[in-house]
């Protein structure tokens, strides 16, 4: 679906260059530096969450390089993590006649009005990893396979802790889910529930908190100082005599907030080993952590795939084409199910970091030193 703005754009400026030619007695042919897509220089805004994350920046960054490969202009905005100033910069990039929309929301369902404007102004829409809610203006959603994000750290609490070959514990384990505002929270926690309920229900895993339920264990925001505080919370009310053995976390952000907790409260010494902490986006200071021998596990996303899916959209959705996508049944907003694209996640621990970051180009040695 071509901008019609950007269409009209396209001919006014041939016509323009056609009189200039005829004027000046010159051809076409030497003319300046053609353009690498169909786009004619099309602009393309990015509304991305928060710079407080290192992901959401590696993720700008990565959207902008692909986009300019292909010719693209790009306006990249931050909203820190506020709804109300993310719907304004999106309002912004409408009035100043972006070409498409690529949006890692916030709130999933703060955005229905500004993608109706986006609708209205024939600004396609992909949504970036988060999943935008409630509306039937969202063309297309570049992501990852977000339940088996869940899953991958499900399984690695379970064979970690041995119940994978037949251990029966009872073990103790305490359960963090990310942004209650976020699509994706509830398959993470639903893909890691689907491997450890099963041990829950037979006792082999104990959560003594009770806190088990999806709307008593998320983290607004995915801040790291809010689940250092619930961790807190949980040690002094149920573990006074007794020892974590896991911790399900779904971000490195959080796990980094909880093994502050867990640290302060001896854990990681002879006397309280460290649980298996699990986590999600391979952050610097989180794998540095992992060979450090406190976090346990992290689960790897190749940001730099998904930023190439995402311009591919665009590329196709400008250029009245049909993206590639490999799934039009898992993702319904609640309006329409979105058709999209999701790549696979890969879980990394000590064992196998440096052949799943360092010889993929992710990190160099020198990063983890």
């Amino acid at each position: 679906m071509r901008n019609r703005r950007a269409a009209l754009a396209a001919v006014a400026s041939a016509a323009s260059l056609a009189l200039t030619l005829t004027a000046c007695g010159q051809n076409s042919e030497g003319g300046g530096e053609e353009k690498k897509g169909g786009s004619e220089g099309a602009t393309i805004g990015i509304a991305m969450p928060t710079k407080s994350s290192e992901r959401w920046i590696s993720d700008g960054n990565n959207v902008v390089k692909e986009l300019k490969a292909k010719g693209y202009k790009t306006k990249l905005v931050y909203g820190e993590d506020d709804p109300d100033q993310q719907v304004s910069q999106i309002e912004n990039m409408i009035t100043q006649g972006v070409d498409a929309l690529i949006i890692a929301a916030i709130d999933n369902k703060s955005l229905n009005n500004v993608v109706q404007q986006a609708k209205d102004s024939d600004i396609p829409v992909i949504s970036y990893d988060r999943l935008i809610l409630g509306t039937e203006n969202v063309d297309y959603y570049a992501s990852f396979d977000n339940e088996k994000v869940g899953e991958l750290q499900g399984t690695y609490i379970a064979d970690k802790l041995g119940l994978s070959d037949g251990e029966k514990g009872p073990f103790n384990i305490e359960l963090f889910a990310g942004s209650n505002d976020d699509n994706n929270t509830k398959y993470f926690f639903q893909g890691a529930m689907n491997v450890l309920k099963p041990y829950m229900d037979k006792g082999e895993l104990v959560v003594r908190s009770k806190q088990t339920a999806l709307n008593q264990v998320t983290t607004l925001r995915w801040d790291g100082g809010t689940a250092q505080k619930r961790m807190d919370d949980l040690l002094t009310s149920s573990y006074r005599s007794a020892q974590v053995d896991a911790v399900l976390s779904p971000y490195d952000g959080i796990s980094i907030g909880i093994l502050s907790a867990l640290k302060s409260d001896g854990y990681g010494t002879k006397a309280k080993a460290m649980p298996v902490v699990t986590g999600q986006d391979a952050e610097l200071a989180s794998v540095k952590s992992i060979i450090a021998g406190e976090q346990t596990q992290t689960v790897y996303k190749d940001l730099r795939k998904l930023a190439k899916i995402a311009s591919n959209m665009v590329e196709a959705s400008l250029n009245d084409k049909k993206p590639e996508v490999n799934d039009t049944k898992s993702y319904n907003n609640g309006v329409k199910v979105v058709p999209a694209y999701l790549l696979q996640p890969v879980s990394v621990d000590k064992s196998n970091y440096k052949k799943a970051l360092v010889d993929n180009g992710q990190y160099t040695e020198n990063d983890l030193k």
